[in-house]
């Protein structure tokens, strides 16, 4: 043991003892925890044990019980990560024992994480953790931030995390969202915009399980209607109150649902249910104001009917406008010269047996072109088969693809696996990241891509095969040929056409792709508008993570949105400065012209440099600007931070985009 862990296990039982004041965060709480731990459930604060992991079939069990809220869950916990991505956390959710089911992560953090228990099926309750967000908030029923040495064990006192409890609709706790990371930092607005995310599952989990029956959606605010801070009751279709959300009873100031739960919905407002329908329906689904009975204060809300084969949809703005693309591929084209041009090819060869390499950068939609290909084709209806071969250990690879045979290999299933060549058979096969795929399984995938038949690991006979294979990848290919870490021959195997796709950047129907996408993160929602001051703000970006981070950043304002037509004032806060400096624009074009023209000339001067090219105007202001706030606080990264109103990671991650280096030394050296 380290003699940081000696101290550690000696300050714990001082804290419990109450040799010490109780000096630590978290307050009582972490006190209560460490008490807990030592006298309930004898936990060694040093111990070294193998962390606690469920069996496998188990774990898809326990996956399968909460299979409602994982998949609302995992949108936003891949939401979550994008918005702390670079800070070094993974975000995770367990059930209500504590039981890991699914987490988002950097692959560097949680691989070298996993040693502590930080994997599928780890079990993170505080009976066997000891303090720690997961566990503890689980306890405490209530969000809380445990950082570094708050934790118990001391082998987890390296970690930072913030856990937010996640409760169903009669208010029993289903299970803890939590993000946790190496920081040396215990910051609070990870801990808000957890719980923030909880706040959105329960309400997106709430809406899908009731979608078949009425639902009542109120706010005190007319534009906070459709945001997840409204309140939802679900009803009857004779009114009767069937559940309520956890934002109802703060609302109305109810404490439990069994409070509401049962009751006619004229007890709690002042209107008849028929009366809710007939209103809503009459004023196009606008908020409608209503009192409630015991306090006579107003509320404003709008009456949803069913979700059923044979009701009556809410009307789509300009739906007639659009007409329904004919088929997967031609729904990716948006007027761009360039992707048209790639469908055309797409649609010549999908019936043919050529292969097809999707390339381009991170984030340009390669998964989404390939499955559009598929659904397009006569393969429509077989399986569509994706995997990542970065994503996947080395060591496992072989058995991913491929498949065993029982007894293969020691802690092989005793089942065996097909591997996903076969599970792909009479589909298609998606080999993403093929560039990184190990150099000794290039020649076996050759192989089977020459005598189109698979031999199992361990088994004898070969699978006769047929599939449409698709790869892709943002690597140079022929440069690693060069390098010797990929083989000519596959490469010209894989090789029967190239379709490159553009970086938004480049596309010429940036502002067509951006209303889709804000259509389709809106899907199910109210209808999201998008003024033109922040479509001009849009189209400006570079967009580094192409369509993807498009697609998270429109689906984050979607969900904090104030109502339901967007404007620049909706943009997270690292897009604030930019989009200050875009409104300073439009009110005075020549101060601002101005403004960019000397920005342009002092990137041109900067230490003799091309530090601002290829930047756009836009980016030479900004940059502008934040060397200025920057020489103002003396290069003081916390100063600049609090005036921005961001995270010191967000300020790194702009000063790196915007290449701003300090004068004298470089800041990311």
């Amino acid at each position: 043991m380290s003699k940081f862990a000696v101290e550690h296990v000696k300050r714990v039982h001082s804290v419990v003892h109450g040799r010490v004041g109780d000096g630590i965060g978290g307050g009582n709480r972490i006190t209560r925890s460490w008490i807990r731990c030592l006298n309930e459930y004898q936990l060694d604060p040093g111990t070294c044990a193998e962390p606690e992991v469920v069996a496998p079939a188990e774990l898809q069990e326990r996956q399968e019980r909460l299979a409602d809220v994982q998949a609302v869950a995992k949108v936003e916990m891949a939401n979550l990560y994008q918005q702390l991505a670079g800070s070094g956390y993974a975000i995770m959710l367990t059930d209500r024992e504590g039981v890991l089911l699914n987490y988002f992560g950097d692959p560097a953090f949680t691989h070298a994480a996993s040693r502590t228990g930080l994997m599928q099926g780890a079990v993170w309750s505080e009976r066997v953790q000891g303090t720690n967000g997961m566990g503890t908030c689980l306890v405490e029923r209530r969000p809380i931030t445990v950082h570094q040495d708050e934790h118990y064990l001391s082998r987890n006192i390296g970690l930072s995390c913030a856990a937010a409890p996640i409760f169903d609709h009669e208010g029993d706790l289903v299970g803890v969202l939590d993000a946790s990371g190496e920081s040396r930092l215990a910051q609070q607005h990870t801990l808000a915009l957890v719980s923030m995310s909880v706040q959105m599952i329960e309400n997106r989990v709430f809406l899908q399980r009731f979608r078949h029956d009425f639902i009542l959606r109120f706010h005190n605010r007319p534009e906070f209607v459709g945001t997840l801070s409204e309140g939802a009751i679900a009803l009857s279709v004779t009114g009767t109150v069937l559940a309520a959300s956890r934002a109802t009873l703060a609302l109305l100031g109810y404490r439990s649902p069994a409070e509401i739960v049962g009751r006619d919905i004229s007890e709690l407002f002042n209107l008849t249910f028929p009366g809710l329908v007939d209103s809503s329906m009459r004023r196009a689904y606008h908020p409608l104001p209503i009192f409630e009975v015991r306090s006579n204060a107003r509320f404003f809300a709008v009456m949803y009917q069913p979700v059923t084969a044979g009701a009556a949809r809410r009307p789509q703005r300009n739906a007639s406008a659009l007409p329904a693309p004919a088929s997967a591929l031609d729904a990716l084209q948006f007027g761009d010269p360039a992707m048209s041009a790639i469908i055309a090819t797409a649609k010549r060869v999908m019936e043919r047996d050529v292969a097809i390499v999707l390339l381009g950068e991170t984030g340009t939609g390669k998964e989404r072109m390939a499955r559009a290909i598929h659904a397009s084709g006569s393969r429509a209806t077989k399986p569509f088969v994706a995997i990542n071969c970065a994503s996947i250990p080395e060591s496992l690879v072989e058995s991913e693809l491929f498949g065993y045979r029982s007894g293969a290999f020691t802690g092989a299933s005793k089942d065996g696996q097909r591997g996903k060549l076969l599970q792909a058979n009479g589909g298609t096969l998606f080999l993403d990241e093929i560039g990184d795929m190990p150099v000794a399984l290039q020649a076996r995938l050759l192989r089977v891509l020459e005598e189109r038949e698979v031999v199992p690991l361990g088994g004898e006979a070969p699978v006769k095969l047929d599939i449409r294979l698709i790869s892709a990848t943002h690597c140079d290919l022929p440069a690693k040929i060069d390098s010797g870490a990929f083989r000519e021959d596959l490469y010209y195997r894989l090789q029967g056409v190239t379709l490159t796709l553009p970086p938004l950047r480049q596309r010429a129907d940036r502002r067509a792709l951006i209303r889709h996408l804000a259509a389709e993160e809106s899907e199910g929602d109210a209808p999201v508008e998008l003024d033109d001051t922040l479509l001009d703000q849009l189209e400006r970006q570079r967009w580094p993570g192409n369509v993807r981070q498009l697609r998270h950043l429109l689906r984050t304002m979607i969900a904090l949105r104030e109502s339901d037509r967007l404007s620049v004032h909706d943009l997270p806060p690292e897009y604030r400065l930019v989009a200050v400096t875009a409104a300073a624009s439009a009110v005075e074009p020549d101060l601002a012209s101005t403004s960019t023209a000397t920005a342009g000339q002092a990137c041109a001067d900067a230490a003799g440099s091309e530090a601002g090219s290829g930047l756009t105007a836009l980016e030479s202001a900004e940059r502008e600007v934040l060397q200025q706030t920057l020489r103002r606080h003396q290069w003081n990264m916390s100063g600049v931070a609090r005036e921005l109103n961001i995270s010191r990671n967000t300020l790194y991650r702009k000063l790196q985009r915007l290449n701003i280096q300090h004068p004298e030394k470089s800041l990311f050296h």
